[in-house]
């Protein structure tokens, strides 16, 4: 099974950003995205930000890998 966990952009350098969720940052590449923007919440995947969502839908999707327990 694969899991993509939503993350907010806070720094964006060339095809590499910085993102954040829950008080964890990582560096994580944006060249298979157009148009990504410090503020833009992400899925990222295996190091790689793979789409883009509002923040009501990674706030939902945060909530449902809590209830499965896949994160805390």
């Amino acid at each position: 099974m694969c899991i993509a966990i939503p993350m907010n952009v806070k720094e964006i350098n060339g095809d590499i950003g910085v993102v954040e969720s829950q008080g964890v940052k990582r560096e994580v590449g944006l060249m298979l995205m157009d148009d990504v923007k410090v503020g833009d919440w992400v899925l990222i995947h295996a190091g790689f930000a793979i789409s883009k969502l509002n923040q009501e839908e990674a706030e939902e999707t945060m909530a449902l890998l809590r209830e499965a327990e896949f994160i805390e």
